[in-house]
């Protein structure tokens, strides 16, 4: 169920009308349905419920604390991919034996404060990496735990900014590699080999590219004997932006993962994110002008490229939907944009639209993901406030930032 529907022309979150909220609250800010989080996030733990994974959100997918709180109550864990993340993540509540780090290029720093905390695994990209963490431990006087991750060169069938999972990416071992890293681990007694990662991509909406991962997987597995704790599987699973994209079907994957798990006698770590918090939230924003072209109109909206960057960054589209229905069309065509001083800086185009006008509300759809945790000062602009729609009240996550303590020196 979408949290986001009209009522008698009027959009609402939940039992809130977006065109009172506007009334109290500057635009562009995100708005988010608790109910439609918690939905997700069980609906995702009822799908794998026969693998009973460790579900390790992705931190980097949306880092508010409360949404980590809200989800850490549920039960689930975290997969970061800085300091500042597992920082965030410690203090939401989340219990370091739920959290693994991930990331090429994890620094001394942050190596030392996830040995400290003993958190469950840190999943190693090289064999560098590795020895740096060796001596640390060694240095502490600790055994880390890690996982090593597997480059399988599966290609996703995504954006080719948002693969990790084919050769010519930089992350993980090759299945050569990670063969000889698991035969020499010994030399290294300062390690604990627990599992094998493995991540793919992102917005990955088939089943196809993950079967064949499990088949790669197992098969190093079963032929080089080994025995581990875990097998982290990493996240990818997308969600539907257009019509026209068709969701993935977790009861058939989960089928999958089953047998895999069964096989191999091993517990499986999910590292969902988007799926998670995806449809969460809307970026609800003003019509500032209307500019007609030789071409086509341009909307120029109070939102920039620096508070959303998904369309500028992946040329990712989102709906945008007025916040009041009207019967009454306009022919395009029409492109909404923003205002940052960037071509680049724009949103999505329409042939056909309902007739708008200057100072109405719009809203940019399923900004959940990648939306806040991607936004900037760019432009010297404040970052825009997050709010929660939340047990019948609107609760600010995050205030609207003080433009005054930005440009201060």
């Amino acid at each position: 169920m979408s949290y986001f529907q009209y009522k008698n022309s009027k959009l609402f979150a939940e039992k809130y009308s977006i065109s009172n909220i506007v009334k109290n609250i500057k635009t562009p800010f995100y708005l988010y349905s608790e109910k439609q989080l918690i939905e997700n996030f069980l609906n995702f733990k009822k799908n794998f419920k026969n693998v009973n994974p460790l579900i390790c959100y992705s931190v980097k997918s949306n880092s508010n604390p409360s949404i980590l709180r809200i989800l850490g109550k549920l039960g689930s864990g975290a997969d970061v991919v800085s300091e500042g993340e597992l920082l965030k993540t410690l203090n939401s509540g989340i219990k370091s034996n739920k959290i693994v780090f991930s990331g090429v290029g994890k620094t001394e720093e942050e190596l030392k404060l996830a040995i400290k905390k003993r958190i469950l695994l840190i999943n190693i990209e090289s064999e560098s990496e590795a020895k740096l963490i060796n001596t640390l431990s060694k240095r502490m006087g600790k055994k880390t735990s890690i996982g090593i991750r597997l480059n399988p060169n599966v290609d996703a069938k995504t954006n080719e900014k948002i693969s990790t999972g084919k050769a010519e990416n930089k992350f993980g071992l090759s299945s050569k590699n990670l063969i000889n890293f698991c035969n020499n681990i010994h030399n290294l007694k300062y390690l604990k080999l627990d599992a094998i990662s493995v991540h793919i991509g992102s917005q990955i909406l088939s089943d196809k590219p993950y079967k064949k991962t499990l088949d790669i997987i197992s098969n190093i597995i079963k032929e080089n004997k080994l025995t581990l704790k875990f097998v982290d599987l990493g996240g990818g699973f997308g969600i539907s932006y257009k019509n026209k994209d068709k969701k993935i079907k977790l009861t058939n994957y989960s089928k999958l993962v089953n047998k895999f798990k069964k096989n191999l006698n091993c517990n499986i770590i999910f590292e969902p994110g988007r799926s998670i918090v995806g449809n969460t939230s809307m970026l609800i924003s003003k019509i500032q002008y209307i500019k007609k072209s030789l071409k086509k109109q341009f909307i120029i909206l109070d939102v920039g490229m620096n508070d959303f960057m998904r369309p500028a960054l992946y040329d990712a589209e989102h709906n945008i939907i007025p916040v009041k229905k009207i019967n009454k069309k306009i022919k395009g065509p029409i492109e909404f944009v923003g205002p940052i001083c960037e071509s680049t800086c724009k949103f999505i185009k329409y042939n056909r639209y309902q007739k708008i006008s200057e100072n109405d509300f719009v809203a940019i759809t399923k900004t959940g993901a990648y939306g806040s945790s991607l936004s900037s000062n760019y432009n010297t602009r404040p970052l825009i406030a997050e709010i929660m729609v939340s047990k019948n009240k609107l609760t600010i996550i995050r205030k609207r930032q003080d433009l005054s303590k930005l440009i201060k020196i």
